[in-house]
């Protein structure tokens, strides 16, 4: 990408024909207005219905990507781009492109990710009719709040369509997915990668055309929503996980001797089996979130944080293997102990709820004994391409 302008103003485009006229006289005028050198670049996808004449006859660069889908359309604009900092958007005139000297600023002023935010919690305009109102009400808020919880991200409006960034840092950000998640995916990367990002408040217009969009709320809120949960362990297992493990041994705990009164409750030996099935799915959680983590680093899908970098510095595959032969004797010792106990009454009838005292730690401790040796190893085949393909566990 040579960068010989200072702004590339990239739109996506399949069969845009009613509003891409306007968006690219748009775009123009912004340019002019903000001062800078620019140029308007179609990343079309295949149109059938004569944007591409209309592109070129207004002066706009077009650039055929063969690949479809958003993400891909977008990929292949911005590759093609010339400028230094590119600002992408729809192009079916609901972004107003003669107004980018917000973006302009931010990006002059070192930001290398600046979101367009429409919502008003950031200060953005939404025009009546422009949003529907479960996207408006129920999607983009919630959606945005948890990429803020998830990732730490400063940004309020977490899925605007209209943002700019520097050349340099779209490449930092290394992109990987191809459909609507590209958007997304950038926001998760621009925040996990540390690069500077900043918002700036734009009204969002009803779409100009007379078809319908062609998103679908509840489906693409969906994709979303998995997206996020897909690239952040942390939320999607880890805390889910050492929730359900303590509570799991918390509840062991006070049913190990005898029955827990609660006032007018009584938690016994059913209590410590829920809890003890509890223990071990929190566990398996945990481990999951460690198994997502080397993987996304390794093939990088994820940064490699200096936490998690740490982490594995102090811990390997022998320390695993000696924690869990530990667990594992100390819950096969617990389970002779009621062996034991058995045999001392000829292997008759025992007090059910005394034995079972025995037996759900001595097998939970057991399982998780056995877990820690064996994800351990899974552990160490995942890191061989972590950390400089150097096995995270080694």
């Amino acid at each position: 990408m040579a960068d010989t302008l200072d702004i590339t103003i990239v739109m996506p485009c399949l069969n845009e024909a009613e509003t891409l006229a306007v968006c690219i006289q748009k775009a123009q005028a912004g340019i002019a207005r903000a001062g800078v050198t620019g140029e308007v670049l179609i990343a079309d996808n295949g149109s059938t219905d004569g944007s591409i004449q209309i592109a070129e006859s207004l002066g706009a660069r077009v650039e055929h990507v063969r690949e479809k889908g958003y993400g891909n359309a977008l990929r292949g604009g911005i590759q093609a781009a010339r400028g230094r900092w590119i600002l992408m958007g729809d192009s079916d005139d609901s972004y107003d492109f003669s107004n980018i000297g917000g973006f302009i600023t931010k990006l002059r002023e070192g930001s290398e990710l600046v979101m367009g935010c429409r919502l008003p919690s950031g200060g953005g305009t939404i025009v009546p009719g422009a949003m529907p109102w479960k996207n408006r009400w129920i999607g983009n808020p919630i959606l945005s709040s948890i990429g803020r919880l998830f990732f730490r991200t400063p940004i309020h409006d977490f899925h605007c369509g209209m943002r700019g960034f520097s050349a340099d840092a779209y490449r930092k950000m290394d992109l990987k997915t191809t459909g609507m998640e590209f958007a997304s995916e950038m926001v998760m990367k621009a925040t996990l990668k540390g690069l500077r990002v900043a918002e700036v408040p734009i009204t969002l217009h009803p779409d100009g055309r007379s078809r319908p969009p062609h998103l679908k709320p509840w489906r693409d809120g969906w994709r979303h929503l998995r997206f996020m949960l897909i690239y952040s362990p942390k939320w999607l297992f880890l805390m889910p996980g050492v929730v359900l493990f303590v509570l799991g041994l918390l509840g062991i705990i006070a049913t190990l001797r005898s029955p827990f009164v609660l006032g007018a409750i009584t938690l016994d030996v059913g209590t410590m089996l829920m809890a003890s099935m509890a223990t071990v799915l929190g566990y398996q959680l945990v481990a999951q979130a460690f198994y997502a983590k080397v993987f996304a680093v390794g093939e990088g899908l994820l940064p490699n944080d200096a936490h998690f970098a740490g982490l594995f510095r102090h811990w390997n595959l022998e320390k695993g293997c000696i924690l869990g032969a530990l667990l594992t004797l100390i819950g096969l010792g617990t389970l002779g102990s009621a062996v034991w106990t058995w045999g001392a009454s000829d292997f008759g009838k025992l007090d059910t709820g005394e034995n079972l005292r025995r037996l759900i730690p001595g097998a939970t401790l057991t399982i998780l004994g056995l877990q820690t040796i064996f994800s351990s190893f899974h552990l160490s085949v995942l890191g061989l391409k972590t950390m400089g393909r150097r096995p995270p566990s080694s």
